[in-house]
């Protein structure tokens, strides 16, 4: 199926890889299967690979860009909307380069709260090491639950999350949400992390535990 195209090419990339295309063994028409692998920091990692037409799942999402099907699983069409496929201008990467207007967000994946015990703190740290964590630590990121009074916790955000506005936005919309679905207790979820200096001023008071 081709539907509106979600990525272009460089003139230049589109004939390269149509140049590597062409050396593909066989009378099969191959397209190009752009794949997001993972994130590297900030941005996606992607796999490019050339696979026979006929080989595209159902799903796929399929475009043409001139003798060129390109191939883009249905799970990363939102993601690769705009990007741009062109040769490296950096001397140091020859080769092609991806320009995507999508940046990655943590993926906080739903969980089942309905096994935690103890106090509301123990509660937090369950759901900070279970869920949250192994979520943002593709970022470099980590939450720390630092003190908790009276339903209230207190949380600093470490690693690459700090002094970025990505570690604000990330705990509002995505640890916050989780740990009030998951602790009904909570009153209030406090980000005790200085964005600016990365220093905490609430952990140097005698709450810190």
């Amino acid at each position: 199926m081709t539907t509106n195209p979600l990525m272009n090419f460089s003139e230049d990339a589109l004939e390269k890889i149509i140049e590597i295309r062409d050396q593909e063994p066989g009378e099969e028409e191959y397209g190009l299967l752009i794949e997001i692998t993972g994130v590297q920091g900030l941005q996606f990692g992607y796999s490019l690979s050339f696979i026979p037409l006929n080989e595209a799942e159902p799903s796929d999402h399929v475009e043409h860009h001139g003798e060129l099907a390109v191939i883009i699983p249905e799970t990363d069409t939102e993601n690769m909307k705009g990007a741009r496929l062109a040769m490296s201008s950096n001397p140091a990467t020859p080769g092609l380069a991806i320009d995507n207007p999508n940046n990655p967000t943590p993926d906080i994946p739903e969980f089942d709260a309905g096994d935690l015990t103890g106090p509301i703190a123990e509660q937090v740290t369950q759901v900070l090491d279970r869920q949250v964590n192994p979520a943002i630590a593709a970022h470099g990121g980590q939450a720390r639950l630092v003190g908790e009074e009276n339903g209230v916790i207190y949380l600093q955000m470490g690693g690459g999350c700090q002094g970025c506005g990505m570690a604000a936005m990330t705990l509002r919309q995505g640890i916050e949400r989780i740990l009030k679905e998951a602790i009904p207790e909570i009153v209030e979820i406090v980000d005790v992390t200085d964005h600016q200096s990365g220093t905490n001023p609430y952990y140097a008071a005698s709450h810190a535990h």
